[in-house]
């Protein structure tokens, strides 16, 4: 058996995401994963207020908050075993419970400029986060480090399927009854 995870790529348009957005020159600048369809269970290392950018650790995101709602977003849907699924699911309970501990890793974004592995302790940024969870589930990220994956990495997965590009409000309030169309990847790469 198997199950349907989604990996949520998204950019806010506030000024921290426009910053990051500037530096790295791509269209996505946080990712998130989430165990549902409706993206009512979806998980990152991101700003524990909407209003502040820089107190941030692990958080569940209410995909119908003030910040995300308008955001741009690639939605991937990607197929996993009941096990790692079940892993999934456990290492995001043991997150929920400590989450106290744990903090945004802004060190780390120096780390990527930089291309020095900065570990520390108790602390993610998005994309370091859901990269360790996938390595730990046993997901191939095509030799890339936790420490140096960036948002639009997860876009060159294979076995990621794009189900949505667009604003975020719109792919929660459509009515399931048909598939969501498939939009062509290379309308989610870099910025022109």
């Amino acid at each position: 058996m198997s199950k349907v995870i989604y990996i949520v790529l998204t950019e806010t348009g506030s000024l921290l995401s426009r910053a990051i957005q500037l530096y790295t020159q791509e269209n996505f600048n946080h990712v998130s994963i989430a165990f549902d369809r409706d993206l009512q269970e979806m998980y990152s290392f991101g700003r524990k207020f909407d209003k502040n950018p820089f107190i941030g650790g692990f958080v569940q995101e209410n995909a119908n908050s003030k910040l995300l709602r308008s955001a741009n977003c690639a939605i991937y849907e990607c197929t996993v075993t009941d096990e790692q699924y079940e892993l999934l699911q456990q290492k995001i309970h043991y997150y929920k419970i400590h989450m106290e501990k744990y903090r945004y890793n802004f060190i780390g974004l120096i780390g990527i400029a930089c291309h020095i592995k900065l570990e520390r302790e108790y602390a993610f940024f998005c994309s370091q986060f859901i990269a360790t969870l996938f390595k730990e589930a046993g997901l191939c990220l095509d030799g890339r480090c936790p420490y140096f994956t960036k948002p639009t990495d997860f876009t060159r997965l294979h076995y990621l399927k794009l189900c949505y590009s667009g604003k975020l409000n719109n792919f929660i309030f459509v009515p399931r009854t048909e598939p969501m169309p498939n939009i062509p990847i290379n309308s989610i790469g870099k910025l022109a």
